[in-house]
């Protein structure tokens, strides 16, 4: 009997060590095919051996950060506040951009290169402030010559020493304010009896092309199951696509191969092949240059 009050003490203490860590969720465009994600996920750990570390995702698109932008707001606003997140897309690597944290009003930390990647998450969840990161405090020991993998030696450095607790965010370094760099994209906006708006992303396991005109926007439209819609896509203003399709709630509301329109998991117009890829069949991709019309065709 006497076990169980040490045994309760021991949990008491490790439930205290472990309340000033939060989760740490990692973003790179590296790939899996070589050790880049690991030795970053080393350094973590090194800082911490009790950090929870998951990812995002690897396989974003070489250099776009646009991609990465997307990816950030598709996840984020379903982790808990506290969450730190790494994001490397990081094309400008050893140059004058700034390295950050942003902090944002719902409680979530974004660490990573000022270079576009907040763009969404800072439109959605809103800026609380942004500070530069102190290198000469918050780096890996010995990393000062190395200047082409600060995810390793910078990011996952020091986004690990706020997960961890062992630095609040007052002590990242000197405070920016509360604006970071923004990437130019087509908002949604109606235009008529239309609505124009852009593809951040596209769901690239299925083809399916996603846009960025919200459930709020669309029922501008008014639209009705069944209803049906002129969807236009253009790449740097020439139309690639033109088409009707039917407004149905999931894909096998259509006969296989044929086409449709519908709200994705983010509750965003979407336009897809039941059983096949629109983007691949069309040849059409996603970025800011991209954009999207669509149009309630009148019975």
């Amino acid at each position: 009997m006497k076990r169980y009050p040490r045994l309760l003490f021991f949990l008491v203490l490790t439930g205290l060590a472990m309340a000033g860590e939060h989760p740490l969720v990692i973003q790179t465009d590296f790939g899996t095919k070589d050790g880049a994600v690991a030795a970053m996920k080393g350094v973590a750990i090194g800082v911490s051996p009790k950090l929870a570390i998951y990812d995002l995702s690897h396989e974003n698109t070489p250099y776009d950060v646009w991609e990465g932008a997307y990816r950030l707001k598709q996840t984020a606003p379903f982790w808990p506040a506290g969450t730190v997140f790494v994001s490397v897309i990081d094309p400008g690597v050893g140059t004058e951009r700034k390295a950050v944290v942003l902090k944002t009003k719902s409680g979530h930390y974004f660490v990573g290169p000022d270079n576009g990647t907040w763009t969404l998450v800072a439109e959605d969840l809103g800026v609380e402030a942004v500070r530069q990161i102190d290198e000469t405090k918050h780096r890996r020991a010995g990393s000062e010559e190395s200047y082409t993998f600060h995810g390793r030696d910078v990011f996952a450095y020091i986004g690990a020493k706020l997960a961890a607790g062992a630095i609040t965010f007052d002590e990242v370094g000197p405070l920016l304010g509360a604006k970071v760099v923004m990437l130019p994209y087509e908002r949604p906006r109606a235009d008529g009896s239309a609505l124009v708006g852009t593809i951040p992303a596209l769901d690239f396991q299925y083809g399916n092309v996603w846009t960025n005109l919200d459930e709020k926007v669309f029922g501008r439209l008014a639209p009705k199951i069944g209803d049906r819609f002129r969807v236009s896509i253009a790449h740097a203003g020439k139309v690639v696509y033109t088409g009707e399709l039917p407004y149905v709630r999931t894909f096998g509301d259509v006969p296989e191969g044929k086409p449709l329109l519908y709200l994705n998991s983010l509750m965003c117009v979407s336009v897809a092949l039941n059983m096949g890829d629109f983007a691949k069949q069309h040849q059409i991709a996603s970025g800011a240059e991209w954009s999207v019309r669509v149009e309630k065709v009148q019975p």
